[in-house]
């Protein structure tokens, strides 16, 4: 029952954990094995899951602390796991196809910023509000204001250079 549940929210949310990773992926491996160690590591925090917040939140929460804390490319899905890839409607390839020139632009102005501010900034194009942010960051709202700010700046700045 625990992994219908599970299985279903990964699929309703799975563009939050696309997006991370192509945010934080280099490379499409990267990129690939950066959503499994995601998905691990949300399995693992599902059963601790509370549902005091959205559901979305919380996968956010975990999938970007485990792209910043830097995920180990060695560890991956213990063989022994129930959880088979094919239950997980990943369409192959379609995230991490090329983007637009605009689009290609902005990552990679994005790819220079910090760990932190490409997660903030990550939230404030998925339209979080400030309060959504401060609470998957752990950030105050008043700084999320303000490195919302200093990050528009910078990027304007790569762009521009």
């Amino acid at each position: 029952m625990m992994e219908k549940a599970f299985i279903e929210m990964i699929n309703k949310h799975a563009g939050i954990v696309y997006k991370v990773c192509s945010m934080y992926g280099l490379e499409k491996e990267d990129q690939k094995d950066l959503f499994q160690e995601i998905v691990l590591q949300l399995w693992k925090s599902f059963p601790s899951f509370r549902q005091e917040a959205q559901a979305s939140t919380w996968m956010y929460r975990i999938a970007l602390n485990t792209a910043i804390s830097n995920f180990r490319k060695e560890r991956k899905i213990p063989a022994g796991n129930s959880i088979s890839a094919a239950e997980f409607e990943i369409p192959d390839g379609c995230l991490f196809s090329d983007q637009e020139d605009q689009l290609g632009l902005l990552k990679q102005a994005v790819g220079q910023l910090t760990k932190i501010e490409k997660a903030v900034i990550l939230l404030y194009f998925e339209e979080k509000n400030y309060q959504e942010i401060a609470d998957i960051t752990g950030i105050t709202k008043t700084n999320v204001g303000v490195k919302i700010s200093r990050i528009k700046q910078k990027l304007e700045k790569i762009i521009k250079a």
